[in-house]
């Protein structure tokens, strides 16, 4: 069903938060955009204006691994000064009110956890941005680090394995976390309300978490500016402005 205006949407929306006993929400990169961070795949995102480089690429060449960085730290102001929007506060509101047990998403940019969520209950599937790690032995690096040894030389490389050291986030080509995907598929085989929020719902495995929970009986609801896909399975589509639908139960 195709919410026919905003109201109603949040009416029936609201209905649905109030019945269900476990909400499993799954957020992309829409919900992030009022709080100034571009999406990737629309006209004018991140991957019209550059290509993005695979992980084979990274791995194999130097300059490859400078241009990374370079854009990696191009975008550092723009993530330094982004703030958990309506969406984000809202959906934190019903995770404190023990409705959301954890929160599945795509983006990187560390917002659900800014916005009260603990590390552990945000499934990253496609890592987080705000940090570095080591491709080889996994160390964590801060990106201040980084960006020193950046500026003396460029990317750098692990001080204790010495592979090359890239954002913690997944690159094309790299495989998903296997950890984040066996826990949002037992978040989505074990809920009874599932909010797709902000995806377009097209990039796999991922996008196939809304219809696992479906099958397992979940409600399903895509809170998404443009149609998706998977609409015609949904129990409830909003394609209103997920601020203002979502903010309603922001709390205080």
């Amino acid at each position: 069903m195709i919410a026919k205006d905003l109201r109603s949407g949040v009416e029936q929306l609201g209905d649905m938060i109030a019945e269900a006993s476990i909400i499993v929400p799954f957020t992309g990169a829409g919900i992030s955009t009022e709080c100034g961070i571009p999406d990737f795949r629309s006209p004018g995102g991140l991957w019209t204006r550059n290509r993005p480089i695979p992980f084979d690429e990274f791995v194999a060449s130097q300059d490859a691994r400078d241009e990374s960085w370079r854009r990696r730290f191009a975008m550092e102001p723009t993530f330094a000064a982004a703030r958990p929007g309506r969406g984000h506060r809202a959906l934190a509101s019903l995770y404190r009110a023990g409705k959301i047990p954890a929160i599945i998403t795509q983006n990187i940019d560390n917002l659900h956890q800014a916005s009260g969520f603990r590390n552990d209950d945000v499934i990253e599937l496609h890592g987080n941005t705000t940090y570095a790690c080591c491709i080889g032995c996994g160390a964590a690096y801060d990106l201040s680090w980084v960006k020193q040894r950046f500026d003396e030389g460029g990317a750098p490389d692990c001080t204790d394995c010495g592979d090359p050291v890239k954002t913690a986030t997944i690159s094309f080509g790299q495989a998903m976390p296997e950890d984040a995907m066996r826990r949002a598929t037992e978040l989505a085989q074990h809920c009874d309300l599932f909010l797709a929020i902000g995806s377009s719902l097209v990039v796999w495995p991922a996008a196939g978490f809304p219809m696992m929970a479906k099958n397992c009986g979940a409600r399903l609801v895509i809170i998404n500016n443009e149609p998706t896909d998977q609409d015609d399975e949904a129990d409830l589509v909003i394609r209103f402005d997920i601020g203002e639908t979502l903010g309603p139960f922001a709390g205080n």
